[in-house]
């Protein structure tokens, strides 16, 4: 594990992990929560979090044009990994198209046929990464590959994501297994 890669952990396991008894935006209830926004908006974890997301695109050879995925808990990403990166490009999609204006669902980058890469905080059935990717295929977007800070494996969202993003892979930087353990090592 690349030390960037361990440090961001190290973060998500002291921010972003609570144990606890907790109710999921997927109706459900768990005995931890990781609320990933507080290490990806934090100063030194938005670096991380780019350098990572970044590190991870450029081993798998994607070579996208831009990065984007639904609000709120892709933005944070989005703009990291565009920093951090200075060449790739962002763009987020709205949880419906906008009422006033020019009425888009997707902001910021928009060229149709460019290969896209759709990032989301945690996973966890997957309803929000895939609402991405269809809004983006919808779009005229390449889809090329799918990623995700956190993965929630009890939840079983990885099948869901997997088939609505095939042919394009579906990668979990980290699961939340690996957070929990990283925060019970840290005595927390």
């Amino acid at each position: 594990m690349s030390s960037a890669r361990q440090e961001l952990l190290r973060l998500l396991a002291v921010k972003s992990f609570r144990l606890g008894e907790f109710k999921l935006s997927s109706g459900g209830t768990s005995d931890y929560y990781v609320d990933c926004r507080t290490t990806t908006l934090d100063a030194r974890g938005a670096q991380l979090t780019g350098q990572v997301f970044l590190e991870e695109i450029e081993a798998r050879g994607w070579g996208p044009k831009a990065i984007g995925g639904l609000t709120m808990g892709a933005d944070p990403i989005v703009v990291a990994v565009a920093v951090v990166s200075g060449r790739i490009h962002g763009f987020l999609v709205r949880k419906a198209e906008k009422q006033h204006g020019t009425g888009q669902r997707i902001e910021g980058f928009r060229d149709k046929g460019a290969r896209v890469v759709i990032v989301d905080d945690v996973c966890t059935t997957g309803a929000s990464t895939i609402q991405a990717i269809h809004t983006a295929r919808e779009f005229g977007f390449d889809v090329v590959g799918v990623m995700c800070l956190v993965e929630r494996e009890e939840a079983r969202g990885r099948p869901n994501v997997e088939q609505a993003a095939a042919p394009a892979p579906f990668v979990a930087i980290f699961t939340a297994n690996d957070v929990r353990k990283e925060h019970l090592a840290l005595g927390r």
